[in-house]
């Protein structure tokens, strides 16, 4: 009792002094800060009316990072703090006439605010941060139970063509990384992977046209770094998410991710199971065709191919804080996807005069397993304010294989029986070390460099069986035995300055690359081997200028480089059907592109950039022919592509309850073919996006968007038929905020087709890929657990200030 009556005492002798303490004041001093807590100059302040939100009055802040307001009429104001690159922060609540003299905000980088995980999706779909695209995976209700493909497929600037091969805004080979980290993937064992991942386990996804020297050279096209989700908050806690999808097969989803923080120690993880069954059905008329560009013969095939993919995933990992200034993280993951398939095709020959010639049936079962193993250490060091250091060790390995049998029938009384039995087994073996320096010389100059050096190994054989009703025997002739070596070595610096409204940055990367290829030979045909050695410069940097409060102007540049993808190095077979195969090219060079951009952005409101890129050794698909009937895909250098790109992104408001976010991409892309083939092509594409987001009452949203994209061309001979869809979804918060449900339907009036003209050498292909792309979803989502209190940690001599004020801690 003693004690409760001294307490009791205590807070009323403290309530007392405070209150005696608050004596009104005329002005008051704004201080903002950065995320090291160091004055920030040059920041925009707005003092808003808490009613609606207006602005009152605005300004920028000193050297000192502070300014000062004088006193408005009575009343409830927020103050505004917001600059370039950092997300914009209010207040809490402040009345008029104030009673304080001094206040202090901290405002972050917009990367920073990004790591935080934000279930319930109250950021925007889309934001712009210099130099990428965020796209918020949770603020829309139509993500929820998408693949990464289908999310990559709607987003601004992305395009994915029949083969699975992603460009952005309008650019081909992109590189694409998972937390930062390059997955090493490529073709169809890159469109496997993210076909089968969930977008429950993505954070956001940022896209990245012109990197800076501290990313890999790599990816013509920028970078699409995939972010999954991460909980740091104190104490334990954890959401579970499952989702239920119908098309004409049934579908689902179902993810948990857990999170324990207590002081020094954050342990984090994270379980996800798929199951998604799907069909894709394709038609193909092939018209052939003399010198003389006279008819010779048509091809028609229609192929039903249905899917039954099993997918697993599992990560762990825990943080360890030793110090204020130091970390050490460790994280181990897996993935197992299981991928049945059956196809029937027929495919129908025709004469010049549109008679049947013959009909040839092919029945193909695969089973397609990928094994991922992957794990990270990492350390971070803080020698001082103006010093921190990190380390990353990577080792990964991929273990795949592809079973097919292919059984072709000619249907006619006395027809022929006969088929292929293909085995596919690969290994990808990868070893990164990385390192990077940050140097702050002042508030206004950073200085950054690093190292990194990566090792890949790949084996892959392919075993090829023809058979008939009586006979097995191997194809020696495509049968193959490939075994690639690649090593990058890579050093870059690169500075930044900012001087008033002028922000800069410039940096150099250097990469050094080897590889030594064997392809082992049989009774059929001999080895070979074939190796290479390469350094090339890659300077990137931009030029900001900050007009006003609300208006700046960028200019950035870069060098690039695409190194060709092992798989695709490697010369052995793959039957895309009895007359269609797919072959690797162990001569293709790398491909080199300078790309420039000029953008505007208008407060968040507007963003408008004009940009240009030209490809030397430009890749492209090579058509070649055996023989009268059989086509074969390969890949190869064929010169040059110049694309010209102007986007446009609007977002604002419509009124209190609607919020629009848009974005339109036109390329002029124009292909010059001099080197294996003599080829011209030229093309005017245009890709529009749309998303409409409801506040329908408090706990119910709800959103409508699109996208449609006009004739578009990724390859020197085909041209792919425009294309897009309509979605729509409603959300409802349940369990005290803790849930939600979630109905969403995706291309609603089933228009996402893709359909296309592909020429070939004496021949051309119509072609139309429909998929079950009309999907309708219910998820269900919870969050659990109970945030510890905090530890307390020093925030520098304005700590109490922060407090008193209602700022950021």
């Amino acid at each position: 009792m003693n004690f409760l009556k001294s307490l009791l005492l205590l807070f009323l002798l403290l309530s007392t002094i405070i209150s005696f303490g608050q004596k009104k004041t005329k002005t008051i001093k704004v201080t903002v800060l950065n995320e090291k807590q160091q004055p920030f100059e040059n920041a925009t302040v707005e003092l808003l009316s808490a009613k609606n939100f207006t602005s009152i009055k605005a300004g920028k802040t000193d050297k000192k990072g502070t300014i000062i307001f004088s006193q408005p009429v009575p009343g409830n104001y927020v103050f505004r703090a917001k600059a370039v690159g950092y997300e914009p922060h209010k207040t809490t609540l402040i009345k008029s006439p104030f009673i304080i003299s001094s206040l202090f905000i901290k405002i972050l980088p917009g990367s920073q605010v990004l790591k935080d995980v934000n279930i319930g999706g109250n950021k925007p779909p889309i934001q712009h941060i210099r130099g990428k695209i965020i796209v918020n995976v949770a603020a829309t209700i139509t993500n929820d139970g998408t693949t990464i493909l289908e999310l990559l497929e709607k987003s601004p600037g992305v395009m994915i063509d029949k083969e699975g091969s992603i460009s952005l805004q309008g650019k081909n080979n992109v590189l694409v990384m998972i937390d930062d980290k390059p997955t090493y993937l490529s073709g169809v064992d890159l469109t496997n992977l993210l076909s089968s991942m969930s977008s429950f386990q993505v954070s956001h996804i940022e896209l990245i046209t012109n990197p800076s020297s501290k990313y890999d050279a790599s990816g013509n096209g920028g970078i699409i770094n995939i972010k999954t989700k991460k909980n740091t908050q104190e104490g334990f806690n954890g959401s579970v998410n499952t989702i239920a999808g119908w098309s004409r097969n049934y579908k689902n989803n179902n993810s948990v991710l857990l999170n324990y923080k207590k002081g020094k120690i954050n342990i984090y993880g994270t379980a996800t199971y798929n199951r998604n069954n799907n069909y894709t059905d394709i038609y193909a008329d092939r018209n052939y065709f003399n010198l003389n560009s006279t008819g010779t013969g048509v091809l028609e095939q229609n192929t039903a191919i249905s899917n039954l993919t099993n997918y697993h995933f599992l990560k762990t990992g825990l943080d360890y804080y030793f110090s204020k200034t130091t970390t050490l993280g460790f994280s181990l993951s897996g993935t197992i996807i299981k991928r049945k398939a059956k196809s029937d095709a027929i495919a129908t020959w025709k004469n010049e005069d549109a008679g049947i010639d013959s009909s040839v049936s092919t029945i193909s079962s695969s089973l397609f397993k990928f094994k991922n193993g992957a794990a990270n250490l990492n350390l971070r060091h803080s020698f001082n304010e103006k010093q921190d250091v990190s380390v990353d060790l990577d080792v990964l390995s991929y273990r795949m294989n592809n079973d097919q049998v292919f059984t072709n029938e000619l249907l006619t009384p006395n027809g022929y029986k006969n088929g292929t039995d293909i085995e596919v087994p690969s290994t990808i073996k990868i070893l990164s070390v990385k390192a990077d320096y940050t140097l702050h010389l002042n508030q206004s100059s950073m200085l950054e460099t690093g190292f990194k050096s990566s090792t890949i190994s790949t084996d892959n054989i392919s075993t090829y069986i023809n058979f008939n009703e009586s006979l097995r025997s191997v194809n020696l002739n495509r049968s193959n035995h490939f075994l690639y070596k690649e090593r990058i070595n890579a050093f870059y610096t690169s500075f930044e300055h900012k001087y008033n409204k002028i922000s800069t940055q410039i940096g150099l990367r250097y990469e050094y690359t080897n590889y030594n290829a064997n392809q082992f030979g049989n009774s059929s045909k001999s080895d070979s081997t074939f190796s290479r050695t390469y350094g090339n410069l890659f300077p990137s940097g931009y030029l900001s200028y900050q007009a006003d409060s609300l208006n700046t102007i960028t200019i950035t540049a870069s060098r690039r480089i695409d190194r060709p993808a092992y798989q695709k190095l490697n010369p052995f077979m793959f039957i895309v059907n009895k007359y269609t195969i797919q072959r690797g090219n162990p001569y293709i060079l790398p491909q080199y592109s300078w790309n420039l951009e000029l953008s505007h952005r208008y407060n968040q409101l507007i963003t408008s950039t004009l940009s240009y890129s030209i490809v030397r050794n430009y890749f492209s698909q090579l058509f070649l022919s055996e023989g009268k009937k059989i086509l074969i895909y390969t890949d190869g250098n064929v010169g040059e592509m110049k694309n010209l790109g102007l986007s446009v992104s609007l977002q604002f408001p419509v009124t209190k309850w609607w919020s629009f976010n848009g974005q339109g991409n036109f390329n002029y892309k124009k292909l010059n073919g001099d080197r294996n083939i003599n080829y011209q092509s030229s093309i005017n594409q245009f890709q529009v996006s749309a998303s409409n987001q409801f506040n329908v009452i408090k706990t119910v949203m709800a959103e409508l968007s699109g996208f449609y994209i006009t004739q578009a061309r990724n390859d020197l001979q085909e041209l792919l038929y425009p294309t897009g869809q309509v979605s729509a979804g409603i959300s409802k918060t349940i369990l005290k905020g803790k849930g939600s449900l979630k109905l969403s339907a995706r291309d609603i009036f089933f228009t996402q087709a893709m359909e296309g003209l592909t020429d070939f050498p004496q021949a051309q292909e119509y072609f139309k890929l429909t998929r079950d792309s009309r999907l309708f979803f219910l998820s269900f989502s919870y969050r659990f657990g109970k945030p510890l209190k905090a530890i307390k940690r020093s925030n520098g001599g304005a700590t109490d200030e922060m407090k008193r004020a209602g700022s950021v801690n």
